[in-house]
């Protein structure tokens, strides 16, 4: 009794099925190919590594810049919608699904190209790159035509992760290098395979000498980090309480702030009050106690009617930065009684505290009765109240000499960046405040040795407040509770990259060696034989063996032998069996 081996045999690949389905919908074994890939399927490569580059070198740095402005966001997309709502949580999540989507389908390219499959990607997903593609294309441009000057955080973000993404491309490209070196070893042409090897080590070599180029502040002796920079309330704690209010700033002064900066509004009857925006709707109850004149400018209110309004209910019920579940009841009880805030309650705050006072003042409307005595209305309230003059930071530019002559010990301050430190000496200006991204490294050392005290603002992410204070900087203001997030010696870092380097040229030799060595000992068997071989030692748990469509032929001279050799299949007529050991008559096989 002779046993029968199958002549047909399949192996399962799930994993190999699950790539060519998901990237291309080719789930069964007769739809692959390994043939040469198209132009079209090269060009939706291509314009996959495009949207990732683009979604590394342009979306990460605005995202990081995007979530220190969360409240500068949120008030735009207010005074464009009318509405409070959290905005940067959709544009954060788009990106993130769209970056997460496109390098999803580039790790299934790089798949493709180890396992010698075709690049057949999908209608749905070439339609899903286009898209992004558009997307990135529309916001880049967005970005470009609102917020221009945000493209300065670029590289003051690769300041603070630049170490980490060298790190992280270095580990990228190592892992590349399995098939890198898989098509080296697989290709059939030297020129091919030179210039691969020279295109591959050549970007490696750049990358792991990267770091002799990367400046960051944060790469320095602890030694030499100067003091930490004070930190004023901006609106006061304005992620804990109502900006803008009496609670917010009583909280601020409780994480230990050195200065309180609001914005300042004149009423109809010439009384200054504390209001960021030019209307009340997005943080006061207008609408509700007087919806006739919700869309009215806020100075346009006398202070007998604002004191009407409450400032606190809107942060309760819209909880614009997620803060509010951690308030006890108690706390929640004065944020609900909060209302308008007068410049004079903020000024006798900050007297009894011994703080310093920076105010923006906002002009009133022409048809304002007080547009022409603003400057006075306000420099009376500050005399008024008694605080030390030496602790108000005096920012506006209108009839800034008279207002020195009425009041010397006033700090006079700037929003404006001057040509030189040497100009604002000129014009008797102490004090500069400035957006983060408005002043350098050197900028920074030139106002401190001029004696000029130089303020940044919004810092609001541990990230960029690290990057300032490495960099020197004495004061910023902020609305969270921020501190130094990583500071390593130049000594640690070089050991770092260079240890990191050396691990990855080990790895990268190593599998050039390994797929080497496994091209040559493919060519040196038969394949045929390792395929039958398999196919007996295996198990029925492990294979599903195919029943042959056998044919009776019409003649003996109608079996013709051959042998087919898939990576799915493996189909086999041996010649040399004898009629004998056959239980039927001879037959014609089809895989």
């Amino acid at each position: 009794m002779v046993k029968h081996q199958p002549l047909q045999v399949y192996e399962r690949q799930l994993c190999l099925s699950c790539i060519t389905g998901i990237y291309g919908c080719r789930w069964k074994r007769y739809q692959r190919s390994q043939d040469d890939t198209t132009k079209v399927s090269r060009g939706h490569t291509c314009t996959r590594a495009s949207n990732c580059g683009a979604g590394t070198s342009v979306l990460y740095p605005f995202k990081m810049d995007l979530l220190n402005s969360v409240c500068c966001c949120d008030r735009f997309l207010y005074n464009q919608s009318g509405e409070w709502r959290d905005g940067t949580a959709p544009i954060l999540a788009t990106t993130a699904a769209g970056f997460t989507y496109i390098a999803f389908l580039m790790v299934l390219a790089l798949c493709h190209v180890a396992l010698g499959q075709q690049l057949n990607l999908h209608w749905l997903h070439k339609m899903g790159v286009m898209a992004a593609l558009l997307t990135t294309v529309v916001g880049v441009i967005s970005v470009n035509q609102t917020w221009s000057y945000e493209w300065d955080v670029v590289p003051i973000s690769l300041q603070a992760t630049g170490p980490f993404l060298h790190i992280g491309a270095i580990a990228a490209v190592t892992a590349l290098s399995w098939i890198v070196a898989g098509q080296v070893a697989r290709a059939n042409k030297t020129i091919f395979q030179v210039l691969v090897i020279l295109l591959y080590f050549s970007a490696l070599f750049a990358l792991y000498t990267v770091p002799l180029y990367i400046t960051s502040p944060c790469i320095m002796d602890p030694s030499n980090l100067k003091q930490r920079p004070d930190v004023i309330g901006h609106q006061g704690a304005a992620t804990l309480a109502p900006e803008n209010t009496m609670r917010s700033f009583q909280r601020a002064l409780q994480m230990n702030v050195t200065g309180l900066e609001t914005d300042v509004t004149i009423s109809s009857d010439g009384v200054p009050f504390l209001m960021h925006d030019n209307g009340l709707r997005r943080t006061t109850d207008v609408q509700k106690v007087f919806p006739e004149r919700q869309w009215d400018d806020a100075s346009l209110f006398n202070w007998t009617d604002l004191q009407q309004l409450n400032t606190g209910h809107w942060f309760l019920k819209d909880n614009p930065f997620g803060t509010v579940q951690t308030l006890s009841f108690r706390e929640k009880q004065l944020i609900g009684n909060q209302s308008v805030c007068s410049l004079e309650q903020l000024l006798k705050l900050a007297s009894f505290n011994k703080c310093t006072v920076v105010f923006k003042l906002r002009r009133p409307p022409p048809e304002h009765p007080r547009h022409y005595s603003w400057i006075n209305d306000t420099l009376q309230t500050v005399l008024k109240s008694g605080i030390l003059q030496s602790l108000v930071f005096w920012t506006p530019e209108e009839y800034r000499e008279e207002v020195r002559q009425m009041a010397p010990g006033f700090v006079q301050s700037s929003l404006v960046k001057a040509e030189s430190p040497q100009t604002l000496q000129r014009e008797g200006i102490s004090a500069i405040f400035l957006r983060y991204n408005q002043a350098n490294t050197r900028e920074i050392r030139d106002f401190s040795q001029q004696n000029i005290n130089l303020t940044l603002y919004t810092v609001n992410e541990p990230w960029l407040y690290s990057v300032l204070w490495c960099s020197g900087v004495p004061s910023v203001s902020s609305e969270h509770i921020i501190s130094l997030l990583c500071l390593q010696k130049p000594d640690e870092y070089t050991v770092l990259w260079v240890s990191v380097d050396l691990v990855s040229l080990a790895i990268v030799i190593a599998i050039f060696i390994l797929q080497k060595y496994r091209s040559s000992g493919i060519h040196s068997y038969n394949p045929e034989q390792i395929m039958l071989s398999a196919a007996v030692r295996r198990t029925s748990r492990d294979v599903n063996v195919m029943k042959e469509n056998c044919v009776p032929p019409t003649s003996a001279s109608a079996f013709t032998p051959f042998t087919t050799i898939t990576s799915a299949s493996l189909t086999v007529c041996a010649s040399s069996l004898h009629p004998s050991t056959l239980s039927s008559p001879p037959c014609a096989c089809t895989a």
